[in-house]
This record gives C-alpha cells, sequence and structure tokens, in this order.
C-alpha cells in the first residue's frame, strides 16, 4: 500500500507529526506496536499531562542540558506558545501552575490524548495498532515492513518511536537499528532524570527511608569536591538510595561524572537550610541551645529540620540530642551546624535504563536538519522526539520538545513527499 508519509510510533511526538502532515494534506499512515496511541503522554505529569512549559525559550532550553541548544531553529519555527494555541485550538485548554509547567484545565491527560485522536480522525490519518515494525527498506521509495508480513511504502519516514525508558509504554530502542541502517550514528545510550542508588551504611540501614526534605540543594561534586551542579527542589530518601525531582535532575550529572573519571562512586552534597548563610545559622542555633541550659538539645531544636533528620544529624555530628544544652561545646554546635550546610554521601550510580524517565543519548543531532528534522544522509527520512540525542528535566520539558520536533518532522516530511508526488 502506498501512503505520503508513514509515521512510525504513537507517542507525543508521533501523533503531532502525523497531525502535521495530514494538515499538509497528505495521505498518512501511523503505525504503533502498542494497542493504544498517546501511551506516554496519558501517563504523563502523574496523569494529568504537563503538555509543554511557558517559561521564555532561553529558559527552556536551558533545562533541556541534552543538546537543547539544537532545538533554537526549531523553537523559530513551532515554540511552546504554539503548542498552547494548538491545544487551545483542539479545545483543550490550558493552566500555568509552578515553574510554568502548563497542565490540561481538567487535570486529565486522556482529554489531550482524545483530542489528537480526534484530531487524526477529522485528517482521516490511517491508524494501525498492534503493528510492529521488523525492518525499513531504504530506497528512493522507502518500504515499511512489519512483523506480520505486511508492507507500506512513502516517499517519507518519520521515526517517533521513543528511547529505551519507561519500556511499557512502548519505547524499546527499535528505532536505533533503523536509524543506524540509514547510516545514522547513535550515540550511548544512558538514564537521566532517574533515582540514585547509595550502599551508605544508613541507606541500607533504612535510618532515613521514606523521609522527604523539601527546598533543599543538592550537588554533585566532582572529584576534586567542587560542584559540577546544584538543584534546589525536594527530594526523598529511599531503601535503595535517593529520587525526588532534585534527584532526578542531578542523576545525568552523575552518570557522566562516573564515566569522564572512571568513578565507581561520586559524592552527593546535601545543603537542607540552602537560604541560611552558615555563620548566621551557627549563631541562631547556638542561641537556641544556649538560651534553655537545661532543655534537652534536640527540643530546643525543634522545627529547624524534619524531626528524623534532625535527629540523624545530631547523632552524625555525636550530639546526645537528650543531653542538656548547658554541657554542648561551640566546636558541637560547629560541627552540626556544617552538617546542615554540607552532609555529605556517595552514591554508586542510578537505577537501570528501563526504571528512568528520559532516555540520554540516541540519534546524533550533527545528523539531522534542525529546521526540517530531516535525515542529512537519507532522503525522506525524518525523526523526532527521543528517539534523537535531545533530553531535558522533568517539568514539561521533554513533551516540548517532542511536541516542537514533531510538528516540524510532520511538516516538512508532507512537503517533501508531497513535491515528488507531483
Amino acid at each position: 500500500m502506498q501512503f505520503d508519509v508513514i509515521v512510525i510510533g504513537g507517542g507525543p511526538s508521533g501523533l503531532m507529526a502525523a497531525i502535521a502532515a495530514g494538515e499538509q494534506g497528505a495521505k498518512v499512515l501511523l503505525l504503533d506496536k502498542g494497542d493504544k496511541l498517546g501511551r506516554k503522554l496519558a501517563i504523563s505529569g502523574g496523569g494529568r499531562c504537563n503538555v509543554t512549559n511557558r517559561l521564555p525559550v532561553d529558559e527552556i532550553i536551558k533545562h533541556i542540558p541534552g543538546n537543547g541548544r539544537f532545538l533554537y531553529s526549531a523553537f523559530s519555527e513551532f515554540s511552546n506558545e504554539d503548542i498552547i494555541a494548538f491545544f487551545e485550538k483542539l479545545g483543550v485548554p490550558l493552566k500555568e501552575e509552578d515553574h510554568g509547567r502548563m497542565f490540561p484545565v481538567s487535570d486529565d491527560a486522556k482529554s489531550v490524548v482524545n483530542a489528537l485522536l480526534r484530531r487524526l480522525e477529522e485528517l482521516k490519518v490511517k491508524i494501525f495498532t498492534n503493528a510492529p515494525v521488523k525492518t525499513i527498506d531504504y530506497g528512493t521509495v522507502h518500504r515499511v515492513i512489519l512483523k506480520d508480513g505486511q508492507a507500506f511504502e512513502a516517499h517519507a519516514v518519520i521515526l517517533a518511536v521513543g528511547g529505551k525508558s519507561v519500556p511499557h509504554t512502548g519505547s524499546t530502542g527499535d528505532g536505533y537499528a533503523w536509524a543506524d541502517k540509514a547510516g545514522h550514528t547513535v550515540t550511548e545510550l544512558y538514564p537521566t532524570e532517574v533515582p540514585l542508588i547509595s550502599s551508605e551504611e544508613f541507606i541500607k540501614n533504612k535510618t532515613l527511608q521514606g523521609l522527604s526534605l523539601r527546598d533543599v540543594a543538592l550537588s554533585v561534586m566532582n572529584p576534586k569536591g567542587k560542584p559540577l551542579i546544584t538543584h534546589k527542589m525536594d527530594m526523598i530518601f529511599t531503601h535503595f538510595g535517593i529520587s525526588g525531582p532534585a534527584v532526578l535532575r542531578c542523576s545525568q550529572f552523575v552518570v557522566k561524572a562516573m564515566k569522564k573519571w572512571n568513578l565507581k562512586q561520586v559524592t552527593m552534597k546535601l545543603d537542607a537550610l540552602p537560604d541560611q548563610n552558615p555563620e548566621k545559622l551557627f549563631q541562631t542555633i547556638h542561641k537556641r541551645i544556649k538560651e534553655e541550659p537545661k532543655r534537652a538539645i534536640k527540643n530546643s531544636l525543634k522545627g529547624l529540620l524534619p524531626e528524623r533528620y534532625l535527629h540523624f544529624l545530631l547523632d552524625r555530628a555525636e550530639i546526645d540530642g537528650s543531653d542538656q544544652g548547658a554541657i554542648l561545646s561551640n566546636e558541637k554546635i560547629r560541627a552540626f551546624t556544617s552538617l546542615c550546610k554540607e552532609f555529605t554521601f556517595t552514591v554508586n550510580g542510578t537505577l537501570p535504563l528501563e526504571k528512568a524517565f528520559v532516555t540520554g543519548g540516541g540519534v546524533s543531532v550533527k545528523e539531522i536538519h534542525p529546521k526540517e528534522m530531516s535525515s542529512k544522509l537519507m532522503d525522506g527520512l525524518y525523526f523526532c522526539g527521543e528517539i534523537l540525542d535531545i533530553h531535558g528535566y522533568t517539568g514539561g520539558y521533554n513533551i516540548t520538545s517532542a511536541l516542537v520536533t514533531g510538528r516540524l518532522a510532520g511538516l516538512n516530511a508532507a512537503k517533501y513527499s508531497l513535491e515528488k508526488k507531483y
């Protein structure tokens, strides 16, 4: 069967690509190996779907540490504001939450997925689910062969199959082999936005398991003890290590540090009170303890930190929390203050790629035209979404990248194919 454009993959970038191609008047086939489209969209943002982010483009690029700069040209063609307008036009009003995150007013990811599916139907896009692709034979006309033997032809093929993270949504890395077959470089894959594992005693003993800390500053240290990156957000201690927003953002820097310096473990530094100056904090703690000399130290310091973390740090500073403040030396108070500001511990890496929210690495962006998402090596081949070596933090940045690259891939694939046809 002959089509103008074949899109492989029914995630955010594939749905957007199929719509964009359909809007150009192309005859489009959308293939997905799963039983339903938009599975990753449906679970994003905790089931509410963080569609995009309203921060200025420069800020968004900063939040995409994996080749975000490659997207400058793409944003000049179709930006985050265009994404917002696109969904409003489809009847999905959005609202802004903290840090510029945009959600559907309905707070339901299904409203986003359903609006995209309705648009595909209006555009008469042919959809095949449960249709895993076996291979692609490239030529003047590309031939996509399914595992059941069916074959489809088109002048333009769009690879929108995702990375290798969150495999239960269908992202199992199928597209890398097809990119490789077309002569593309696939850079080394690694997990990003992923929890970190640690074999520290306090983790093994589950001393802090389940404890959340709010608005802490978490840093990844290089071998010389200088921070590579610091993220100020929430975090949580788990039975295997640490997780939560600050940890997810730090994770790729841990992976890169281990690789760069050939390390077995990386040091993290935790500042539980980042808004407080160390000397002022010392004076405050000193005053609280010495003002009520007969009171137990742990009671004098109540409320300074979450209780379990307070007791943990007192223990680390070799202070008995039930002792009276009167007997505590300034030296011990200094040691405790410095732990509040600089508690260091080591991590040994991350959970595996399958447990990551985002895949680092992928098809090299050096081989892609940034305004078109077309291959520089194979005519009529386009890439979009997470198969590309582009990755951002969570917070709507990866979906923004997927929707923007999907839009351009669909638009340009349709133009290319229709020119070939006529």
